[in-house]
Protein backbone atom coordinates (compact mmCIF):
# COMPACT_ATOMS: atom_id res chain seq x y z
CA UNK A 1 0.00 0.00 0.00
CA UNK A 2 1.32 3.46 -0.84
CA UNK A 3 2.60 5.58 1.97
CA UNK A 4 -0.01 8.26 1.27
CA UNK A 5 -3.05 5.95 1.09
CA UNK A 6 -5.90 7.03 3.35
CA UNK A 7 -8.42 5.25 5.57
CA UNK A 8 -11.29 7.76 5.72
CA UNK A 9 -10.05 10.93 4.06
CA UNK A 10 -10.24 11.96 0.43
CA UNK A 11 -6.69 13.34 0.57
CA UNK A 12 -3.71 12.45 2.81
CA UNK A 13 -3.59 13.96 6.27
CA UNK A 14 -0.96 16.27 7.71
CA UNK A 15 1.23 13.38 8.93
CA UNK A 16 0.93 11.16 5.84
CA UNK A 17 4.51 11.60 4.68
CA UNK A 18 6.18 12.01 8.06
CA UNK A 19 9.40 10.12 8.76
CA UNK A 20 10.09 7.76 11.64
CA UNK A 21 11.94 10.22 13.95
CA UNK A 22 9.31 12.93 13.58
CA UNK A 23 6.48 10.43 13.88
CA UNK A 24 7.83 9.28 17.23
CA UNK A 25 8.19 12.90 18.38
CA UNK A 26 4.59 13.65 17.44
CA UNK A 27 3.39 10.48 19.21
CA UNK A 28 5.23 11.64 22.32
CA UNK A 29 3.55 15.04 22.07
CA UNK A 30 0.18 13.35 21.66
CA UNK A 31 0.77 11.34 24.82
CA UNK A 32 1.67 14.54 26.67
CA UNK A 33 -1.49 16.20 25.33
CA UNK A 34 -3.65 13.32 26.58
CA UNK A 35 -1.99 13.46 29.99
CA UNK A 36 -2.53 17.23 30.10
CA UNK A 37 -6.21 16.69 29.29
CA UNK A 38 -6.49 14.51 32.40
CA UNK A 39 -5.86 17.68 34.42
CA UNK A 40 -9.61 18.12 33.99
CA UNK A 41 -9.92 15.64 36.88
CA UNK A 42 -8.42 18.26 39.21
CA UNK A 43 -10.20 21.29 37.72
CA UNK A 44 -12.99 22.84 39.82
CA UNK A 45 -16.49 21.62 39.10
CA UNK A 46 -18.79 24.54 38.32
CA UNK A 47 -22.32 24.70 39.65
CA UNK A 48 -24.96 23.49 37.23
CA UNK A 49 -26.81 26.13 35.26
CA UNK A 50 -30.20 26.55 36.87
CA UNK A 51 -33.27 27.48 34.82
CA UNK A 52 -35.94 27.47 37.53
CA UNK A 53 -36.88 30.36 39.81
CA UNK A 54 -34.32 31.35 42.42
CA UNK A 55 -35.36 31.43 46.06
CA UNK A 56 -33.05 34.35 46.81
CA UNK A 57 -30.98 36.94 45.00
CA UNK A 58 -27.81 35.07 45.90
CA UNK A 59 -29.08 32.05 44.02
CA UNK A 60 -29.57 33.95 40.77
CA UNK A 61 -27.59 32.71 37.80
CA UNK A 62 -26.30 34.62 34.82
CA UNK A 63 -29.04 32.98 32.75
CA UNK A 64 -31.78 34.33 35.02
CA UNK A 65 -30.27 37.81 34.90
CA UNK A 66 -30.23 37.79 31.10
CA UNK A 67 -33.86 36.65 31.07
CA UNK A 68 -34.86 39.53 33.36
CA UNK A 69 -33.04 42.04 31.20
CA UNK A 70 -34.78 40.79 28.05
CA UNK A 71 -38.15 40.93 29.82
CA UNK A 72 -37.46 44.50 30.97
CA UNK A 73 -36.52 45.67 27.48
CA UNK A 74 -39.55 43.88 26.03
CA UNK A 75 -41.67 45.83 28.51
CA UNK A 76 -40.42 49.11 27.08
CA UNK A 77 -37.41 49.82 29.30
CA UNK A 78 -34.16 51.35 28.12
CA UNK A 79 -31.56 48.60 27.77
CA UNK A 80 -28.81 50.25 29.80
CA UNK A 81 -31.13 51.29 32.61
CA UNK A 82 -32.75 47.85 32.77
CA UNK A 83 -29.45 45.99 32.55
CA UNK A 84 -27.62 47.99 35.22
CA UNK A 85 -30.61 47.97 37.58
CA UNK A 86 -30.94 44.19 37.22
CA UNK A 87 -27.24 43.60 37.75
CA UNK A 88 -27.17 45.98 40.70
CA UNK A 89 -30.14 44.22 42.33
CA UNK A 90 -28.44 40.86 41.91
CA UNK A 91 -25.17 42.01 43.45
CA UNK A 92 -23.29 41.78 40.16
CA UNK A 93 -20.31 44.04 39.41
CA UNK A 94 -20.88 47.02 37.13
CA UNK A 95 -17.29 48.15 36.67
CA UNK A 96 -15.40 48.04 34.35
CA UNK A 97 -17.89 48.65 31.55
CA UNK A 98 -17.56 45.22 29.93
CA UNK A 99 -19.22 43.58 32.93
CA UNK A 100 -22.39 44.77 31.19
CA UNK A 101 -23.07 42.88 27.96
CA UNK A 102 -23.48 44.80 24.73
CA UNK A 103 -27.18 45.39 23.94
CA UNK A 104 -27.34 43.54 20.62
CA UNK A 105 -28.75 40.19 21.76
CA UNK A 106 -31.17 41.48 24.39
CA UNK A 107 -32.63 44.13 22.09
CA UNK A 108 -33.15 41.66 19.23
CA UNK A 109 -34.68 39.00 21.47
CA UNK A 110 -36.95 41.58 23.14
CA UNK A 111 -38.24 42.65 19.72
CA UNK A 112 -39.21 39.06 18.83
CA UNK A 113 -42.25 37.12 20.08
CA UNK A 114 -41.59 35.11 23.23
CA UNK A 115 -41.18 31.97 21.14
CA UNK A 116 -39.05 33.71 18.53
CA UNK A 117 -35.55 33.34 20.04
CA UNK A 118 -35.82 29.58 20.50
CA UNK A 119 -37.03 29.05 16.92
CA UNK A 120 -34.22 31.26 15.63
CA UNK A 121 -31.72 29.35 17.77
CA UNK A 122 -32.85 25.99 16.40
CA UNK A 123 -32.69 27.25 12.82
CA UNK A 124 -29.21 28.67 13.30
CA UNK A 125 -27.93 25.50 14.97
CA UNK A 126 -29.41 23.35 12.20
CA UNK A 127 -27.86 25.57 9.52
CA UNK A 128 -24.44 25.37 11.19
CA UNK A 129 -24.75 21.58 11.27
CA UNK A 130 -25.71 21.51 7.57
CA UNK A 131 -22.85 23.79 6.48
CA UNK A 132 -20.29 21.76 8.38
CA UNK A 133 -21.70 18.45 7.18
CA UNK A 134 -21.26 19.68 3.61
CA UNK A 135 -17.67 20.80 4.31
CA UNK A 136 -16.76 17.55 6.05
CA UNK A 137 -18.34 15.47 3.28
CA UNK A 138 -15.80 16.95 0.88
CA UNK A 139 -13.02 15.49 3.03
CA UNK A 140 -14.85 12.20 3.76
CA UNK A 141 -15.82 10.41 0.54
CA UNK A 142 -17.11 7.21 2.18
CA UNK A 143 -20.45 6.58 3.88
CA UNK A 144 -19.21 5.36 7.28
CA UNK A 145 -17.01 8.40 7.99
CA UNK A 146 -19.86 10.70 6.94
CA UNK A 147 -22.25 8.97 9.32
CA UNK A 148 -19.63 9.29 12.08
CA UNK A 149 -19.24 13.00 11.30
CA UNK A 150 -23.00 13.49 11.48
CA UNK A 151 -23.18 11.81 14.90
CA UNK A 152 -20.24 13.83 16.18
CA UNK A 153 -21.74 17.09 14.95
CA UNK A 154 -24.98 16.20 16.74
CA UNK A 155 -23.04 15.57 19.93
CA UNK A 156 -21.27 18.91 19.59
CA UNK A 157 -24.49 20.82 18.95
CA UNK A 158 -26.45 19.21 21.78
CA UNK A 159 -26.45 22.28 24.03
CA UNK A 160 -27.28 24.60 21.15
CA UNK A 161 -30.72 23.08 20.68
CA UNK A 162 -31.71 23.80 24.31
CA UNK A 163 -34.23 26.62 24.13
CA UNK A 164 -33.73 27.53 27.80
CA UNK A 165 -30.19 28.67 26.98
CA UNK A 166 -31.25 31.16 24.29
CA UNK A 167 -30.47 34.21 26.50
CA UNK A 168 -26.82 33.10 26.77
CA UNK A 169 -24.57 35.25 24.62
CA UNK A 170 -22.00 32.47 24.18
CA UNK A 171 -24.62 30.19 22.60
CA UNK A 172 -25.18 32.60 19.73
CA UNK A 173 -21.59 33.79 19.39
CA UNK A 174 -20.32 30.21 19.29
CA UNK A 175 -22.75 29.27 16.52
CA UNK A 176 -21.86 32.38 14.52
CA UNK A 177 -18.14 31.63 14.84
CA UNK A 178 -18.75 28.06 13.66
CA UNK A 179 -20.85 29.35 10.75
CA UNK A 180 -18.17 31.87 9.81
CA UNK A 181 -15.53 29.15 9.81
CA UNK A 182 -17.66 26.73 7.84
CA UNK A 183 -18.42 29.26 5.11
CA UNK A 184 -14.86 30.51 4.72
CA UNK A 185 -13.01 29.42 1.58
CA UNK A 186 -10.11 30.95 -0.34
CA UNK A 187 -11.51 34.01 -2.08
CA UNK A 188 -14.81 33.83 -0.15
CA UNK A 189 -14.50 36.08 2.86
CA UNK A 190 -17.45 38.51 2.92
CA UNK A 191 -19.98 36.23 4.65
CA UNK A 192 -17.43 34.84 7.15
CA UNK A 193 -16.36 38.37 8.10
CA UNK A 194 -19.98 39.51 8.44
CA UNK A 195 -20.91 36.62 10.73
CA UNK A 196 -17.71 37.14 12.70
CA UNK A 197 -18.64 40.78 13.25
CA UNK A 198 -22.12 39.83 14.48
CA UNK A 199 -20.50 37.34 16.87
CA UNK A 200 -18.31 40.13 18.27
CA UNK A 201 -21.29 42.44 18.71
CA UNK A 202 -23.03 39.72 20.73
CA UNK A 203 -20.04 38.57 22.80
CA UNK A 204 -16.86 40.60 22.99
CA UNK A 205 -14.60 37.56 23.39
CA UNK A 206 -15.35 36.66 19.76
CA UNK A 207 -12.67 39.23 18.95
CA UNK A 208 -10.14 36.43 19.54
CA UNK A 209 -11.58 34.54 16.60
CA UNK A 210 -11.42 37.61 14.39
CA UNK A 211 -7.76 38.16 15.30
CA UNK A 212 -6.94 34.53 14.47
CA UNK A 213 -8.66 34.85 11.09
CA UNK A 214 -6.90 38.13 10.38
CA UNK A 215 -3.48 36.65 11.18
CA UNK A 216 -4.01 33.54 9.05
CA UNK A 217 -5.47 35.50 6.13
CA UNK A 218 -2.42 37.77 6.14
CA UNK A 219 -0.06 34.79 6.46
CA UNK A 220 -1.66 33.09 3.45
CA UNK A 221 -1.53 36.20 1.29
CA UNK A 222 -5.33 36.74 1.33
CA UNK A 223 -5.02 40.52 1.48
CA UNK A 224 -8.67 41.32 0.76
CA UNK A 225 -9.81 38.95 3.48
CA UNK A 226 -7.31 40.44 5.91
CA UNK A 227 -8.60 43.94 5.11
CA UNK A 228 -12.15 42.66 5.65
CA UNK A 229 -11.27 41.43 9.12
CA UNK A 230 -9.51 44.71 9.89
CA UNK A 231 -12.67 46.59 8.89
CA UNK A 232 -14.80 44.32 11.07
CA UNK A 233 -12.48 44.89 14.03
CA UNK A 234 -12.67 48.65 13.48
CA UNK A 235 -16.48 48.57 13.45
CA UNK A 236 -16.46 46.45 16.59
CA UNK A 237 -14.07 48.87 18.31
CA UNK A 238 -16.41 51.77 17.50
CA UNK A 239 -19.42 49.86 18.84
CA UNK A 240 -17.50 48.91 21.99
CA UNK A 241 -16.52 52.53 22.59
CA UNK A 242 -20.17 53.61 22.29
CA UNK A 243 -21.13 50.82 24.68
CA UNK A 244 -18.51 51.95 27.20
CA UNK A 245 -19.81 55.53 27.04
CA UNK A 246 -23.41 54.36 27.58
CA UNK A 247 -22.48 52.19 30.58
CA UNK A 248 -20.53 54.96 32.29
CA UNK A 249 -23.61 57.15 31.96
CA UNK A 250 -25.70 54.86 34.19
CA UNK A 251 -23.04 53.69 36.67
CA UNK A 252 -20.97 55.43 39.30
CA UNK A 253 -17.93 54.99 41.53
CA UNK A 254 -20.00 53.36 44.26
CA UNK A 255 -21.12 50.48 42.05
CA UNK A 256 -19.27 47.21 42.74
CA UNK A 257 -16.23 46.41 40.63
CA UNK A 258 -15.38 43.06 39.13
CA UNK A 259 -12.97 40.87 41.14
CA UNK A 260 -11.09 40.29 37.89
CA UNK A 261 -10.88 37.45 35.41
CA UNK A 262 -7.47 36.09 36.32
CA UNK A 263 -8.87 32.69 37.26
CA UNK A 264 -5.65 30.87 36.30
CA UNK A 265 -7.52 27.55 36.37
CA UNK A 266 -5.28 26.09 33.70
CA UNK A 267 -5.62 23.87 30.65
CA UNK A 268 -7.58 21.29 32.60
CA UNK A 269 -10.43 23.74 33.07
CA UNK A 270 -10.54 24.40 29.32
CA UNK A 271 -10.90 20.65 28.81
CA UNK A 272 -13.63 20.46 31.44
CA UNK A 273 -15.44 23.42 29.87
CA UNK A 274 -15.52 21.60 26.53
CA UNK A 275 -16.84 18.42 28.11
CA UNK A 276 -19.64 20.39 29.78
CA UNK A 277 -20.49 22.18 26.52
CA UNK A 278 -20.93 18.98 24.48
CA UNK A 279 -22.40 15.49 24.78
CA UNK A 280 -19.18 14.48 26.58
CA UNK A 281 -20.86 15.62 29.80
CA UNK A 282 -22.66 12.26 29.74
CA UNK A 283 -19.35 10.37 30.12
CA UNK A 284 -17.02 9.98 33.11
CA UNK A 285 -14.64 12.92 33.32
CA UNK A 286 -11.50 10.89 32.56
CA UNK A 287 -12.96 9.34 29.41
CA UNK A 288 -14.38 12.69 28.27
CA UNK A 289 -11.04 14.42 28.84
CA UNK A 290 -9.16 11.86 26.73
CA UNK A 291 -11.71 12.27 23.94
CA UNK A 292 -11.14 16.03 24.04
CA UNK A 293 -7.42 15.38 23.55
CA UNK A 294 -8.08 13.08 20.60
CA UNK A 295 -10.41 15.62 19.01
CA UNK A 296 -7.71 18.30 19.32
CA UNK A 297 -5.26 15.91 17.68
CA UNK A 298 -7.77 15.13 14.94
CA UNK A 299 -8.16 18.78 13.97
CA UNK A 300 -4.37 19.12 13.86
CA UNK A 301 -4.12 16.01 11.65
CA UNK A 302 -6.48 17.43 8.99
CA UNK A 303 -4.26 18.84 6.24
CA UNK A 304 -6.60 21.64 5.19
CA UNK A 305 -6.66 25.42 5.72
CA UNK A 306 -9.95 25.01 7.58
CA UNK A 307 -8.30 22.53 9.95
CA UNK A 308 -5.50 25.00 10.64
CA UNK A 309 -8.03 27.74 11.40
CA UNK A 310 -9.90 25.44 13.75
CA UNK A 311 -6.72 24.50 15.61
CA UNK A 312 -5.65 28.15 15.92
CA UNK A 313 -9.11 29.16 17.18
CA UNK A 314 -9.13 26.33 19.74
CA UNK A 315 -5.65 27.31 20.91
CA UNK A 316 -6.71 30.94 21.36
CA UNK A 317 -9.75 30.05 23.45
CA UNK A 318 -7.81 27.43 25.40
CA UNK A 319 -5.46 30.22 26.50
CA UNK A 320 -8.36 32.56 27.27
CA UNK A 321 -10.20 30.03 29.42
CA UNK A 322 -7.08 28.66 31.10
CA UNK A 323 -5.90 32.13 32.16
CA UNK A 324 -9.00 34.27 32.62
CA UNK A 325 -12.05 32.06 33.20
CA UNK A 326 -13.46 31.48 36.68
CA UNK A 327 -15.32 28.37 37.75
CA UNK A 328 -18.64 30.16 37.22
CA UNK A 329 -17.76 31.13 33.63
CA UNK A 330 -17.26 27.58 32.37
CA UNK A 331 -19.79 28.33 29.63
CA UNK A 332 -17.06 30.19 27.73
CA UNK A 333 -16.38 26.76 26.26
CA UNK A 334 -19.55 27.20 24.19
CA UNK A 335 -17.62 29.63 21.98
CA UNK A 336 -15.73 26.75 20.31
CA UNK A 337 -18.03 23.81 21.03
CA UNK A 338 -20.52 23.69 18.09
CA UNK A 339 -18.38 21.47 15.84
CA UNK A 340 -15.55 20.50 18.17
CA UNK A 341 -16.20 16.74 18.35
CA UNK A 342 -16.13 16.46 14.55
CA UNK A 343 -12.35 16.53 14.86
CA UNK A 344 -12.54 12.89 15.90
CA UNK A 345 -13.25 11.83 12.30
CA UNK A 346 -9.66 12.73 11.41
CA UNK A 347 -8.15 10.62 14.20
CA UNK A 348 -8.05 7.23 12.41
CA UNK A 349 -5.96 8.57 9.53
CA UNK A 350 -3.84 10.67 11.86
CA UNK A 351 -2.96 7.76 14.14
CA UNK A 352 -2.31 5.41 11.23
CA UNK A 353 -0.02 7.97 9.59
CA UNK A 354 1.98 8.29 12.81
CA UNK A 355 2.21 4.69 13.96
CA UNK A 356 3.00 3.13 10.59
CA UNK A 357 6.41 4.83 10.21
CA UNK A 358 7.07 4.83 13.96
CA UNK A 359 6.70 1.03 14.13
CA UNK A 360 8.43 0.32 10.83
CA UNK A 361 11.28 -2.13 11.54
CA UNK A 362 12.42 -2.75 8.01
CA UNK A 363 16.18 -2.96 7.61
CA UNK A 364 18.33 -2.42 4.57
CA UNK A 365 20.48 -5.45 3.83
CA UNK A 366 23.67 -4.96 1.84
CA UNK A 367 24.88 -8.02 -0.06
CA UNK A 368 28.40 -8.16 -1.36
CA UNK A 369 28.73 -10.07 -4.62
CA UNK A 370 32.13 -11.49 -5.49
CA UNK A 371 33.05 -11.50 -9.16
Amino acid sequence: MARTATLWLATPGRFAAIGKPRARIVIGLLVLLLLACLLALTAPTPAAVATGPASSQSEQTDLMVYEKIIAGVRGGGDYYTVATDTLRAGGYPLRPFFTVRMPSLAVVQAALPVWGPEILLWLLAAYVGLIWMLRLSEALPRLLPRVAALVLLAGSLLAFFQADLAPFHEIWAGLLIALSLGLRRPGRWLEPVAFGLVAMLIRETAVLYALVMLALAWREGERREALGWLAALALFAAALAAHAWAVTGVTGPHDPASPGWHGLLGFGFFVKALTLATALQLLPTAAAALIVGLALFGWAAWNDPLGLRMVATLAAYAALIAIFARSDTFYWGLMVAPVFLAGLVFVPDGLRDLFRPALDRRRITVTRVAR
